[in-house]
């Protein structure tokens, strides 16, 4: 039987108090592993010192060296890895809700593709990093923009699955050129780049892309926050939405474009980093459950959790840094499997 919007969801009830101190406990316990471990170790006594001299203004008293690593190497990667977790994470709970498929993922509608794409050229054109990020920003927006104008003008009982059929063909489309793109680069400078940033990484991580980042992340959280009522309308279907007097396209496009500008923002700092937008929603929905309102902020919190934890595997595994989609999906397919065997009831 279906529940009104507003009654209490499945799952909602005393754990959902337990299940957000987890996520604060889990991305606390990732952030000071994350600033500790590494080819510089710093101990915590150290990490606890930076960080009341932040908060108070006097001096840390600990060696200057550790202060540089703490605050200008592994803070803003830190922060950048929380970001991007949360915002691909926040994302994929969007999509899921909207799309009402548990399949769905932030690179549904094209919006990675795009991305890639535009930072591939990018590189293929040999421009700065800002103006590589800046590309890959606009090509995962103008990726969106050409999937609902080609799924607008074909016109359907249900615009839903055209949407995500549109992207599919688009981001098809899409990954062609980027392969078009690596036969004619330069195979000894261009095409590892190339390579390396389709993988994704955070190793050139800094503090100019947290200002290119957080307004992004911040801008497409506000709507989705706003909205989160309706979201969990159209949960009940396209027809109830409607005649609970909820203007679906308004909302399919306010929710997609919302959350379009996350995942571009993500992967023009990041490049390609799969799996979060789709394991991270599910996870948080086994322990919360299905209302927007609980699983948007537990997203976040187990999103940024995630990704931390992946990244500072990524870096400390191995005498070189591994890539983040690697790691993604190699820890990212077993949890989704026992995710799928645990939660799908919730879903039929």
């Amino acid at each position: 039987m279906r529940r009104l919007p507003g009654a209490p969801p499945a799952g909602a009830g005393p754990r959902s108090p337990i299940a957000f101190l987890a996520g604060f406990a889990a991305l606390a316990a990732a952030a000071l592993l994350a600033f500790g471990l590494g080819a510089y170790p710093v101990s915590w006594h150290e990490i606890l010192a930076w960080a009341a001299a932040g908060l108070t203004g006097a001096p840390s008293g600990i060696d200057r060296s550790a202060e540089l690593v703490i605050g200008q190497i592994r803070g803003p990667r830190i922060l950048i890895a929380v970001a991007i977790g949360a915002a691909l994470s926040a994302a994929g709970a969007a999509y899921q809700g909207l799309f009402r498929n548990p399949l769905v993922s932030p690179d549904i509608l094209g919006v990675s593709a795009g991305a890639a794409f535009g930072a591939v050229l990018g590189i293929f054109l040999s421009l700065p990093v800002l103006a590589v990020q800046a590309l890959a920003f606009a090509g995962g927006l103008a990726a969106v923009g050409t999937v609902y104008a080609v799924a607008s003008a074909l016109r359907s009982r249900d615009p839903v699955l055209v949407l995500v059929l549109t992207g599919i063909v688009i981001g098809a489309l899409l990954g062609a050129g980027i392969a078009l793109v690596k036969v004619l680069a330069d195979p000894y400078n261009q095409l590892p780049a190339i390579t390396f940033w389709l993988l994704g990484s955070l190793s050139a991580a800094n503090r100019a892309d947290i200002l290119a980042l957080a307004p992004a992340v911040l801008l497409g959280l506000v709507p989705l926050a706003l909205l989160r009522w309706r979201i969990n309308v159209m949960m009940l279907g396209e027809e109830e939405a409607r005649a609970l007097g909820v203007d679906t396209r308004s909302l399919r496009l306010a929710v997609v474009g919302a959350a379009t500008l996350m995942t571009a923002s993500a992967v023009a700092v990041a490049g390609i980093v799969g799996w979060v937008g789709l394991v991270v929603p599910h996870m948080a929905r086994l322990l919360v459950g299905p209302s927007f309102g609980l699983l948007l902020p537990a997203s976040l919190l187990f999103g940024g959790a995630f990704l931390l934890v992946v990244d500072t595997l990524a870096r400390t595994l191995g005498p070189t840094e591994i890539p983040l989609g690697v790691l993604t999906a190699l820890l990212g397919a077993p949890i989704f499997i026992w995710l799928l065997a645990t939660s799908r009831r919730q879903w039929q």
